[in-house]
């Protein structure tokens, strides 16, 4: 079972994660959709208008086709998440870009039958996709480069210049637009995913200390006011020292008051630690117990190790002789087993015998008249 503070940690990463991945995804579908229904409902039917008026129409309609299989096959890729080639694909959206200029002819040079000039940038927006602004900058940049040799080539004057810092301008500012809008809304997605995450982190965390704060006075609470009977008890001579059950419930009270503190201390075993401080108390009585260890625990929470140790400390008070407490741990399993010899007499307070259940801990007890053996056992 992870601790609650590595699983608010993987929930904080997760998060901005998964609205950053939404976020693209949404940018990806208008980039694709602005990108083939150009090409298409704009692109298309002013190609065939002026077909007859094209220096090269084959090179003008092929060019268009072999744009359109590119892009939908870019578009299909972009929107599963597969990586793209994407040199490869701007250098031959790049070769169909001067060969539809070379093809278009000068009459078709600023007309929407040029279809290179408000469709191409965008499929090279999908060619890059994801990369730094600066290679769909230079792309374009060439792009526009292709143009001024054909407006140039043609004898152009200073109207026709001027129509082609208008249409570069056009080129430009859409897809870049775009291109950087989509990625600042992701980052900015990601940022304010990432802060609502921390913020919920932080209150989880924090209501998650202020219930354990409770718990754990509480608990102090139960356990103050049974040590304080016993000792009330010896103070008014209520009950006689020399009793084996009053030493047996101070012990009791001794060991859940050791165990309480070390569940708080900051160490790498919290189990083991306070599995030892109860060793230790009853070695401090006199009683020689042996404690054996296999393996090392998984972070467990404190409820967890409490149902854990909690009925061992109960029986170990009342141990006469010797004790062996053995913990044996894996990833997903911990057991904790205590033997002690057996006491003719009835038992005061101990566990019941047989199997049952505490939550996601198993306990079980038995005794027969040599020993008496008990174990907890937690299961992922």
């Amino acid at each position: 079972m992870p601790a609650p503070r590595e699983s608010a940690s993987t929930a904080a990463l997760a998060a901005p994660a998964a609205v950053a991945h939404a976020s693209d995804r949404g940018a990806r579908i208008v980039a694709v959709a602005i990108a083939l229904a150009w090409h298409v409902a704009i692109g298309l039917p002013a190609v065939l208008a002026a077909r007859a008026e094209f220096a090269a129409p084959v090179v003008v309609l092929g060019g268009w086709v072999l744009v359109l299989a590119a892009g939908a096959t870019a578009g299909v890729l972009l929107l599963r998440g597969t990586p793209l080639p994407p040199w490869p694909l701007a250098g031959l959206l790049l070769v169909v870009d001067a060969a539809v200029f070379a093809a278009a002819g000068e009459r078709q040079l600023f007309t929407a039958g040029n279809w290179v000039w408000g469709t191409l940038g965008w499929f090279i927006v999908l060619a890059l996709w994801g990369r730094r602004v600066a290679g769909l900058v230079a792309l374009l940049t060439a792009h526009a480069v292709i143009a001024l040799v054909a407006v140039l080539g043609h004898g152009s004057d200073g109207a026709d210049l001027a129509r082609y810092v208008m249409y570069v301008y056009g080129t430009f500012s859409l897809p870049v637009a775009v291109f950087v809008g989509s990625a600042a809304i992701v980052g900015l997605a990601r940022e304010r995913a990432a802060a609502a995450a921390a913020m919920h982190t932080m209150a989880a965390e924090r209501d998650a200390a202020e219930r354990g704060l409770r718990e754990r006075r509480d608990r102090l609470a139960l356990v103050g006011a049974a040590a304080g009977r016993v000792l009330g008890e010896l103070a008014s001579g209520q009950a006689d020292p020399d009793d084996p059950e009053v030493q047996r419930r101070c012990v009791l009270a001794a060991a859940r008051l050791r165990r309480l503190i070390a569940e708080s201390d900051d160490v790498p075993d919290p189990l083991l630690h306070e599995l030892r401080a109860a060793v230790d108390l009853a070695e401090r009585n006199g009683l020689p117990i042996d404690l054996v260890t296999i393996g090392g625990p998984p972070p467990l929470p404190v409820e967890i190790r409490r149902r854990l140790a909690d009925p061992l400390t109960g029986i170990l008070a009342d141990a006469r002789g010797w004790a062996r407490l053995t913990v044996v741990s894996g990833p997903d399993e911990v057991v904790v087993s205590l033997v002690t010899p057996d006491r003719q007499e009835p038992e005061a307070t101990g566990p019941p015998l047989g199997d049952h259940d505490d939550g996601p801990v198993q306990h079980l007890y038995e005794r027969d008249g040599d020993i008496r053996w008990a174990q907890t056992r937690w299961r992922r």
